[in-house]
Order: C-alpha cells, then structure tokens, then sequence
C-alpha cells in the first residue's frame, strides 16, 4: 500500500477548481460576488466563445493594493472573515478565500486594479496557477479580472464542457441572477462583441419586469410580509401565468442565490390548490434573516444554505403566498389582444376592485320548481355567507328548463338597463365615444345578458365583454365554501380504526413520530410505536377513513422530516372537496336564468381564488372594446 503523502499545492488548487468552477458560468459568479463585495455600482461583463475563451468583468469597486494582488490569488486569503463568529455572521458574498486562488489554478488570469488613493493601477499574471511579478498598469478605479482559456491545462475537465452557446446561456442566466439581487447595481453584458443587456441602477420592479419580461410583470403580485426577525418580499405569478418549466423562480437569501427544498416546497403547498398537472409558478422573492440564522458554509458554490428554523421559514413563505393568491379573486382580467390570442393565451387577473353594493329594488325570480319568488336584488346578488343558496348552486339537482324568451329575456334586463344606458345624442355613436358608461358603484364581473351553448355566461361590463366558464366558476365557488365550512369547526374530527394498521417504519419515519406528536394529533392521526420498527395506525381524520392509512402516515411522517409541518392531510380532504364540489355545481346544458346567472357573477367576485377552478383551468376571460374591435378590423 503506498504511504501517505502531501500533496502538491498546485494540485489542491486544481482539485478545488473541480468544486468551485464546474463550468464558465461558476466563474463568472466568483468574480461578480467579489465586485459586489468591493462596493461596485457598475459591472460589466464581456463573453467570448462562451466563457471558454475568454471572461472579463470590470467593475469601479474599491480596488486592491499592489501587495493584496498575490494574497488575492492565494488559497484561504480574504478580508471577509478573521474569526470563526465572523463565519456565523458573514453577510458578504464570498467568504471562503479559494474561488479564485482556484480559478487560476485552471486558466491564464490577468488581475488588475486600483484604489482611489494611488496614481495608477497594478497588474499581475497567473497561467497554471504559477504567479507572475506586480507590475504597473493603465486602469481606472476597480478592479478588471480576466480569464483566459480556462481548463487549458486539464483536457478531461474541458471535455465535459457542452457548446459555447449552451456555457454562453449559463453565464447569461447566472449573471441575471446577480443581476435581480443587485437592482442598484448597473450590469451590462456582451458576447462576443455584441451587447446583449444593459441594466441601469433601477427599482427592483423595473429589474424583475427586465429581467422576467413583460408578461411576468403584468401578471406578478407584490409580496411583502414580516414575522419576528424575517422579512419576505418579492413578486410571484398568477395562476393563470404559470408554466411547465421552472426557469423563472430565483429564491434569495440575504440577496444570495440560492436553491432550497424547503423554500420550494412552501412554495408548492402555497400554489396546490389553483395548479395542476405539473404546472409550476414563476416567482423572484427575497427572505431576509440575521446571518446567524441560515448557514451558507455548506457547498463551495455557497448556492446550498441550512436553515436553523426551516420549519419558521416554511410557515413564513407559505402563509405569505397564500394569503397573496387568495386574493386573486374574480374582478378584473387582462383581455385577450387579437383572435389568435382568444384561442392561445392564458389570461392573468388584474388588482381587485373595490367591493361595492348595488340596490335594484326587487326582482322576480323563477324557481326551478316553477314558482315565482320575490326576492330583494341585494340577496340576489349577494356573495355573503349569511345569504342563502344561489339559485345556480341547485342547478346540478334540477330538472332541465326551457330556454328564456326574447321577452323573458328583455323583462329581467329592465332592472338594470338604466346602468347602461347611453346619452342620446350623435357623440354615442362616435368610434371614440361607443363606449359603454357604468357607475361609479358597478361590479367588476357586470351583469348577465346571455347563455352560450348552455355552457357559457356572457355579461357586460363597464368597457368589456366578460365571458364565464359557469360549471368551472360555480365549482371553485363551491369548492371554497366547502373549506371554509370545514375550517371553521375547528380541530379535524377523528375516526378510531376497528383494527390499527401497522406498517414497518424507516429510521426517519419513527424519529418523526416522536418528534412531532403534537403535530400529527393536530393533523387527526394516532400513531403509535409498536417497537421493532414498526407503526400502528390507531385513528386518522373522518373524511379520510377510506383512505390508505398506512400510505397516508407515511406521506405526512416524510413531509414532517423533511420541512418540519405537513399539508398532506388538508390536501388529502380538499380533494375530497374538490370532487364533492365538482359532482355539486351546475353542469354543462343547464339552462339558467338571467338572475341565476347574476348570483354566480356576485359568489366569484366574493369569492378567493375564483379565476381558477379546482384544476388550475380559467374560470373567466373578459374582451375590452378594443379586443373587439381588433377581431372586426375596425379602425385598421
């Protein structure tokens, strides 16, 4: 066996370069987070064959002395921490002392700079991590790293490198990501000669909207949410913009990038009951911690934290995002542009309107057992838990009706006409006058006018044509009634097993059952620890007796490990709701009359959630004049 031995410092260099520089884009970000460490205000970035053969950032930070040029180069030399409590609380960017000691252990450096207090700038060069002389230099105030050939001298590294587009994209996407963390920084970027981006120093929404595009932007709710010492802030998407890929969700803590599973996972238990079928949320949001609570000492790509709290922080981002997206409820859309759009486009809900009431008297309304029924407007219309059932929510249970008349149709209108009604002069008919005039107190949703196809409800509002899904509107209407009904009474009720079920238990799966007992009796579930590694089930919640309650524990003990709090038995139940809801609403063919349809209209715009259904599907769509105009040709 052969002796131990040390090994060459070259040689740990360039082993550490195999953790720390996977690929360009790992350099690119070393050497950004060491401009940003410097107090940089401008950073600009200059690509060539992907990063492969050539990387320079240049940045107007503080600069480096002539003596610090050599240490910079030097494995474990940094002025960011002296102590190991300086670790505990680092807030700098970089930290470690080897990224780029590392870097120019595998390409040809060039590293100079220059301070503020010396006449000119200083130089020195690094090929194969061997160091040259200092030598003087033309440079402004900053500092300009470049990086040569990089994995010139270890071919194997190099072959594992894709295309210079595919390294090109990743140094792209890595520096937008510094780029969103950094608003007040100004970030330019060319490839091969070509700029590509150039952000001034902006609010972080002009950033976001940069960055994440126009669509993000129009369809992004503000989050901004406080508990103890941790702050949340940022933008999440819509619903009705999420997507199939991930690409376009950045978690920052304490402006770091980073990639963690319990943030992902809150996240995910935020968006679970309006997204389905793999569908995911585009979301850039920032969690503000005291350094000590989060270690980011956990992987020389400082991309992996810990959390000392991960339960706290779980709580904290789901809460936020969920009380953000339940007040996503059905006021106002974004309208479809053109005809291809009407049959392509997701559409997005716009900031709620306020929540106004409106007296029409009394309206006589048709039962659906044939009887006629005076009923206030203001019940009709109400989406309050104290009315009644609307009319549409016994549709489902009804027998079919005849269509409405012309007349019937034109007599229910009367109540409401007046809302409309325009000034009977020539400007009405005008282009730029043929606009329809609502007051002040109008609903977001209008008012009914017509049936489609016996699936569809159209109404007209202030300035638009809204178009409503109505099987998909009254399950999400009832649906939430449902949860809310459930929540209210408290503690999940709890269904004692005949026989218990025992399962064999993994290491983890019992030390979570020790450790949050607490938890799973909150849940409604009864475990108890048999010994020799196995588990009985003894209860579980009632609307869950049929269940599989040994894959049901299971589920909740793996989720209590891994986050610390469990939504698998709430999710379990608003599937049972979700179904319930779905067999409960109006189907498509039931005919309904104008004020049933009124009803529905009111229950949306008071309900949470209510631009999707239960399958992540939108509930409703709205058509301005000027989308109507575009389908027509009009004005072109």
């Amino acid at each position: 066996m052969p002796s131990i031995q040390f090994l060459p410092s070259h040689l740990i260099n360039q082993i550490a370069a195999g953790e720390v520089v996977e690929r360009p884009a790992n350099a690119l970000k070393e050497i950004v987070e060491n401009s940003l460490d410097a107090g940089a205000t401008q950073i600009s970035v200059d690509i060539v064959g992907g990063g492969i053969k050539l990387l320079r950032v240049c940045d107007n930070g503080c600069g480096m002395e002539a003596d610090d040029l050599p240490l910079a180069l030097s494995r474990h030399a940094t002025s960011k921490i002296k102590s190991l409590s300086d670790l505990e609380r680092v807030q700098s960017m970089g930290f470690r002392g080897e990224g780029l000691a590392s870097i120019a252990s595998v390409s040809r450096l060039t590293l100079t700079s220059r301070t503020t207090h010396n006449a000119h700038a200083h130089q020195i060069r690094a090929v194969d991590g061997a160091l040259g002389e200092v030598a003087a230099a033309a440079h402004p105030v900053g500092t300009t790293i470049e990086i040569a050939e990089l994995f010139f001298n270890t071919p194997a590294r190099r072959k594992f490198l894709k295309s210079e587009n595919t390294e090109y994209a990743h140094c792209a996407t890595m520096l937008e990501r510094l780029a969103l963390a950094n608003p007040a920084v100004s970030f330019s970027l060319k490839n091969n000669g070509k700029t590509v981006f150039d952000y001034p120093a902006q609010p972080l929404s002009e950033r976001v909207a940069a960055i994440m595009g126009a669509a993000f932007q129009a369809a992004a709710l503000p989050i901004d949410s406080q508990a103890g010492e941790m702050a949340l802030r940022g933008f999440v998407s819509k619903p009705t913009f999420a997507q199939g890929k991930s690409d376009k969700q950045f978690f920052f803590v304490n402006n770091r990038f980073v990639r963690d599973k319990v943030m992902l996972h809150a996240v995910k238990q935020a968006y679970r009951d309006v997204l389905h079928n793999q569908i995911t949320p585009a979301f850039v949001l920032f969690l503000d911690l005291p350094p000590e609570q989060v270690d980011v000492n956990v992987h020389p790509t400082k991309t992996e934290i810990r959390f000392r709290d991960s339960q706290a922080v779980h709580q904290m981002i789901f809460h936020a995002l969920n009380k953000a997206l339940a007040e996503t409820r059905a006021d106002v859309t974004e309208s479809v542009s053109n005809a291809g759009a009407l049959l392509q486009q997701r559409f997005v809900p716009q900031p709620a309107a306020p929540d106004e009431t409106l007296f029409l008297g009394s309206l006589k309304t048709e039962g659906f057992n044939g009887m006629t029924t005076a009923i206030p407007a203001a019940d009709a219309f109400s989406g309050s838990p104290k009315s009644a059932p609307m009319p549409y929510q016994a549709a489902a249970r009804a027998p079919q009706q005849r269509p409405l008349s012309l007349n019937e149709n034109r007599a229910a209108l009367q109540a409401y006409a007046e809302l409309y009604r325009e000034d009977d002069d020539l400007a009405a008919f005008e282009p730029q006058a043929a606009q329809v005039r609502q007051p002040e107190n109008a609903y977001p949703l209008g008012f009914a006018i017509a049936q489609l196809l016996g699936i569809y409800v159209l109404a007209q509002a202030a300035d638009s044509l809204i178009l409503v899904d109505m099987h998909a509107a009254a399950e999400r209407v009832n649906y939430e009634k449902m949860k809310a009904q459930r929540d209210a009474e408290g503690s999940l009720k709890t269904q004692m097993l005949l026989i218990p079920v025992a399962f064999e238990a993994s290491h983890a799966e019992l030390a979570a059952r020790a450790d949050y007992a607490a938890e799973l009796a909150q849940y409604g579930l009864d475990l108890a620890d048999l010994g020799n590694g196995q588990i009985a089930v003894r209860a579980v919640p009632q609307m869950l007796g049929k269940a599989d309650v040994a894959a049901l524990a299971r589920d909740v003990l793996r989720e209590l490990a891994a986050v610390g709090s469990s939504q698998t038995i709430e999710a379990k139940e608003n599937q049972i709701l979700s179904t319930m809801a779905c067999h409960g609403s109006i189907r498509a063919g039931r005919q309904l009359t104008l004020p049933e349809m009124n009803a529905l209209l009111r229950d949306m715009e008071a309900t949470p959630r209510s631009n999707q259904c239960n399958h992540g599907r939108p509930t409703w769509v709205k058509l301005t004049l000027a989308d109507l105009d575009g389908l027509f040709l009009r004005g072109q």
